[in-house]
């Protein structure tokens, strides 16, 4: 049975949504997902394992060709010519859940928020809150949900 493709009242897909219902049942996390539109338009979806392994190119195989059959079935809501481009989340990669910021505490972020932007270490994560050490000994918390956060700095190994 093929999954549903959730829309929005207007028609638009919800690319994070139809991706999620392909790759959910394969054990992926879709941190975004969103059709670039122009000469060349790209519907790019970044992954990661929900076991915390890092992707492996196999996965990012596998991933593709399941979307990409899934999205087949869906010719009318897509441009005649597109890229799919299933990817890891990379150097930039966006946290947005509180699991993300605990899995990579102790690490630089860029963080975007209505009060300002700044770069911090994740420090503790409380619930839906997340403290962030800044320099000269400042902490500021902001709540998930109010604010964007990329990593600023890899992990020497795997979290």
């Amino acid at each position: 049975m093929e999954p549903e493709h959730p829309l929005q009242a207007g028609g638009t897909p919800q690319w994070s949504q139809v991706a999620e219902s392909v790759l959910a049942p394969l054990g992926y996390e879709v941190l975004e997902a969103g059709l670039k539109s122009g000469k060349n338009p790209v519907l790019l979806v970044r992954i990661e394992r929900k076991d915390e392994v890092p992707i492996s190119l196999a996965d990012l195989e596998r991933a593709n060709r399941a979307l990409s059959a899934h999205l087949d079935t869906l010719e009318a809501l897509l441009p005649a010519r597109y890229l799919l481009q299933v990817e890891s989340p990379g150097a930039d990669r966006p946290l947005f859940t509180a699991r993300h910021f605990e899995r990579f505490a102790g690490l630089k972020v860029r963080v975007r928020s209505p009060q300002g932007n700044f770069t911090g270490r994740i420090g503790a994560v409380r619930g839906e809150m997340v403290e962030f050490l800044l320099e000269k000994d400042e902490t500021r918390s902001l709540q998930i949900g109010t604010f964007k956060a990329t990593l600023a700095e890899w992990p020497d190994k795997p979290r």
